[in-house]
């Protein structure tokens, strides 16, 4: 089987960064997606914070970044102050990716005001993105789409249609599938527009009867088929956790009033247990792809 290294949002464990280290660590992962660090969202930190507050810590446990998982982009697009700020934000970002030694830094492509049509700010998205992108390439950051809900790029086409704009080796994109279906979108669909420029996937899954978030596998997200179809074609990377099996205290950061995402709250009796189950259904997914020799 191709490399394959399992990383994870570990601010869905617990708050506490120590906890999310300890945690990950004991499942035998040693890699993590950067998102927040004892309550505080990774944007609110600085070169300095993260060589004294974090950078230790990683370095005892052993663990190191394989994204930093950013609000960046998860803004309304005609908020002109936002975007200002997100460009300096952005910079910092990029040197806390290089003190990290990671590569990748998640991005989302603009809330549009409800009742809109999307379509209709297609220039004004791809004109901010390229400015996202302008600082990644001064830094030699990739950053990495997320079709978030709610977003311009929410669906398959939209996704492809920024990606095809921006038209950078520093703009990539990242295969959500649980995202995928809560957009009504079928994943094999996405997976047949979108493979070329995926170069990070997330593990998450959903169903489209109540866009619940439910244990990879046991959803609509198609995840064994189009991960056996992934790693067939030459994938070789990060696969991700994102579990969104229990309520955890970033998620205020994530999500917009009219958000289509429903997080059930009873898969698991906290985030250390959400995360672990997902780690685990994701290592029998790939034990019975490595079986079918992928």
């Amino acid at each position: 089987m191709n490399k394959i290294n399992i990383s994870g949002f570990s601010d869905e464990i617990a708050s506490d960064f120590t906890t999310q280290l300890k945690t990950v660590t004991q499942l035998g992962m040693n890699y993590i997606s950067l998102r927040a660090i004892d309550g505080q969202n990774i944007s609110q930190f600085t070169v300095d914070t993260i060589k004294t507050q974090v950078l230790p810590k990683l370095q005892k446990w052993g663990v190191s970044v394989s994204s930093i998982g950013s609000p960046i982009g998860k803004i309304y697009i005609d908020d002109e102050s936002a975007f200002q700020q997100q460009l300096t934000v952005l910079n910092e970002l990029c040197k806390i990716a290089k003190i990290l030694q990671c590569n990748y830094i998640r991005i989302f492509s603009f809330y549009i005001p409800q009742d809109e049509p999307f379509d209709d700010y297609k220039e004004k998205v791809v004109q901010k993105l390229r400015q996202f992108t302008e600082i990644a390439v001064s830094h030699n950051i990739i950053l990495l789409h997320e079709n978030e809900k709610d977003i311009f790029g929410d669906i398959a086409r939209r996704c492809k249609t920024i990606l095809d704009e921006v038209d950078s080796k520093h703009f990539k994109a990242i295969f959500d599938f649980a995202n995928f279906v809560q957009c009504g979108e079928d994943p094999q669909k996405c997976y047949d527009i979108l493979s070329t420029d995926v170069v990070y996937i997330h593990i998450k899954d959903a169903l489209y009867k109540d866009n619940v978030n439910v244990v990879c596998g046991t959803g609509d997200g198609q995840i064994a088929t189009i991960l056996k179809q992934f790693l067939n074609n030459g994938y070789s990377g990060f696969l991700t956790l994102e579990p969104h099996l229990v309520l955890f205290d970033s998620i205020r950061d994530l999500e917009i009033e009219h958000s289509t995402e429903t997080i059930q709250n009873t898969a698991a009796k906290d985030g250390a247990e959400g995360y672990q189950i997902q780690y685990n259904a994701l290592l029998d997914i790939l034990n019975k792809l490595k079986k079918e020799h992928v």
